[in-house]
């Protein structure tokens, strides 16, 4: 890895370590990691992590709020391209539903579910601005779709809390690997509640 190759006067950039942080976790979990083993990777000591993540659960938290970022640029860009709301809907969907099994940003949202019973309310309060940032945007792609005719009336922030528990019960499965759960599998039961729920009300 090329985190080897640095030395240990000067820091990886911030991204290095999360990205790091992010696959260690994915492929071991958080009870696994230690700062040691990611120090070793990205080229720094654990005390230097410990000194910018305090915990283990910060940096849990942290990396998954880089993460979020990453997903959120790709969700903005999916939103605003050409295409009907159903086909951006569809997109957002494809974004939200995990690869696979063990999939990187679903293992660390596992992680941190896992976590949040014993959270303090600053921790609390993040995870519900990123969990707001999802909801958002599916709120206003739903509205936008509603305005156009493409979807039927309906109350979209309701409508939007239904399917974002719809697609975390599906995604949760398919993260954690549970036979007879997979991706395809996950898209189709989704996009067959959508042809239900959401008909055009134009031809």
């Amino acid at each position: 890895m090329a985190g080897h190759a640095r030395t240990r006067k000067h820091a990886p950039p911030r991204e290095d370590v999360l990205a790091a942080a992010m696959t260690m976790i994915a492929e071991r979990g958080l009870e696994k990691l230690t700062m040691a083993a990611l120090g070793a990777e990205v080229g720094m000591s654990s005390g230097h992590l410990l000194y910018y993540f305090r915990t283990k659960d910060e940096l849990l938290l942290r990396t998954l709020e880089w993460s979020e970022g990453r997903l959120g640029a790709e969700r903005a860009r999916l939103l605003s391209a050409p295409g009907t709301p159903r086909e951006r809907l569809d997109a957002f969907v494809g974004l939200y539903l995990p690869d696979g099994h063990r999939d990187p940003h679903w293992t660390l949202w596992l992680e941190v579910w896992n976590r949040s019973l014993s959270a303090d309310d600053e921790s609390r309060d993040r995870q519900v601005r990123i969990e707001s940032a999802w909801h958002r945007d599916l709120v206003a792609l739903l509205a936008e779709g509603v305005s156009h005719g493409d979807f039927r009336s309906l109350d979209v922030d309701r409508y939007a809390t239904r399917l974002r528990a719809l697609l975390d019960g599906l995604s949760i499965p398919v993260a954690v690997g549970l036979r007879g759960t997979d991706r395809a599998r996950a898209l189709r039961h989704t996009q067959d509640y959508l042809d239900t729920s959401l008909p055009p009300t134009h031809p």
